[in-house]
């Protein structure tokens, strides 16, 4: 089966690409400030792997809120990252290319720790499957990790420590603020696996 993965260039999904293979990873720059750092990370690491490398660039900046647009938080979400419908947009732009490319399984990096999300939750990934699928293409979505903490994901996809390093986390640019959500859980991260 030909998979794809939508690739951000954090952790998560490098763990991913490195563990799943696919035959195709897809970055979207859909106007967050860490889009150029994010991917500059995705390259480097589809470069490695040998793995075709899709970018995207949608500007939807207008429409974020909270650190990744480098605006107010949402009084909506608790969580001062949350881009309203950010993962269902992803998936969305990301199966587009998936079934031109003739991809018949779309991985996503969800995590255990996303479930703060109502689009990181398992049944969010179980009711957006099931829409993918049933629509032309018949693209299944999956998510091989979301019973997993990011340290278990690194250690399960044996990511060599040193790719790790060469991540990108942060929301609110392409320098690591070590302050935002996305930097205070790659230096925890870094911490478990000795790195810090």
């Amino acid at each position: 089966m030909k998979r794809g993965l939508l690739l951000s260039g954090g952790i998560d999904s490098t763990a991913l690409i490195w563990w799943k293979r696919p035959a195709i990873a897809y970055t979207i720059d859909y106007g967050q400030l860490a889009a150029d750092e994010e991917i500059k990370a995705a390259k480097a690491i589809c470069e490695i792997l040998r793995c075709v490398h899709c970018v995207t660039r949608i500007n939807l900046a207008s429409l974020g809120c909270g650190f990744l647009a480098g605006r107010k938080p949402s009084s909506l979400s608790q969580n001062k990252e949350w881009w309203p419908f950010r993962n269902q947009l992803l998936l969305t732009v990301a199966g587009m290319h998936a079934v031109q490319h003739g991809i018949k399984q779309l991985i996503i990096g969800t995590v255990r720790s996303d479930s703060r999300h109502a689009d990181g939750k398992p049944i969010f990934v179980r009711r957006i499957r099931q829409v993918m699928s049933q629509q032309e293409g018949g693209l299944e979505v999956v998510a091989p990790a979301i019973t997993l903490d990011t340290v278990q994901l690194v250690i399960r996809s044996k990511l060599p420590l040193a790719l790790v390093l060469q991540t990108h986390s942060c929301h609110q640019g392409n320098t690591h603020c070590c302050q935002c959500p996305g930097c205070v859980k790659r230096l925890k991260v870094f911490e478990q696996l000795g790195l810090a």
